[in-house]
């Protein structure tokens, strides 16, 4: 039977080995190539492998290929193209920025389609047990599909500027800066991000009883109906 602590375990490991094979181990292993005198695109293509050979690992394992996995594979493969033909290792560091534009574009779009991104984010955090409770909310509850929107549009923007500010720090910036900078921006917007999404969410269900991520506690759980009702009256 799973527990509070085994979904806990199971969220942390969902955002700790993304960032650490798609992040912090491509970052390590590209100084650690230069210390050792590669030259910059070498160092910047085998570090690049990283999250390309964890993608498909796990695509093998899954026995599937998702998303996000055949971006990483697909940008990886022809940035290293386009640098081999241009001999320019800027290229590749476009690669860096074309993840986040590719996933804010995707997230993006989500809104045109039955359901958000941001909603899709949450059946991952609250599981089958606040799966219908969920579904409920979002058939009755306006505020509670606004809100989701509103969280998928903010993503997908902050995205977007990701994306952005990675293709001028690639163009602009000396070559061994920009891995470092593109990091610790990524993480401030991913922290900023983080930070609104809890704020937002806390304040959600202050005013309306109903959680926009997780599972409900204990005391909203014992009057699932009378909480969306109250809603839908305010």
């Amino acid at each position: 039977m799973e527990t509070a602590g085994t979904r806990g375990a199971q969220r942390w490991r969902a955002v700790a080995v993304p960032l650490t094979v798609n992040i912090l181990l491509p970052l390590v292993l590209y100084y650690v190539l230069r210390a050792q005198g590669v030259v910059e695109w070498q160092a910047l293509l085998l570090s690049g492998v990283v999250p390309a050979a964890h993608a498909l690992g796990t695509a093998l394992v899954r026995r599937r290929i998702d998303l996000f996995d055949l971006l990483v594979v697909v940008l990886l493969a022809v940035s290293a193209g386009l640098s081999a033909i241009s001999g320019s290792p800027r290229v590749l560091l476009l690669k860096d920025a074309g993840i986040p534009a590719a996933l804010g574009l995707w997230m993006l779009g989500t809104l045109f389609g039955a359901r958000p991104f941001a909603f899709h984010f949450g059946r991952r955090l609250r599981g089958s047990a606040g799966e219908a409770d969920a579904e409920r909310a979002w058939r009755e509850l306006p505020q509670f599909r606004g809100a989701l929107r509103g969280m998928t549009a903010l993503w997908g923007g902050a995205q977007l500027l990701d994306a952005a500010l990675s293709t001028v720090w690639a163009w602009e910036l000396p070559v061994d800066l920009v891995p470092v900078v593109g990091r610790i921006q990524s993480f401030a917007i991913l922290g900023a991000m983080a930070v609104l999404t809890v704020r937002r969410s806390r304040a959600f269900r202050a005013d309306h009883g109903t959680p926009l991520f997780g599972l409900r506690t204990q005391n909203a759980a014992d009057a699932p109906a009378r909480t969306v009702d109250e809603a839908l009256r305010t």
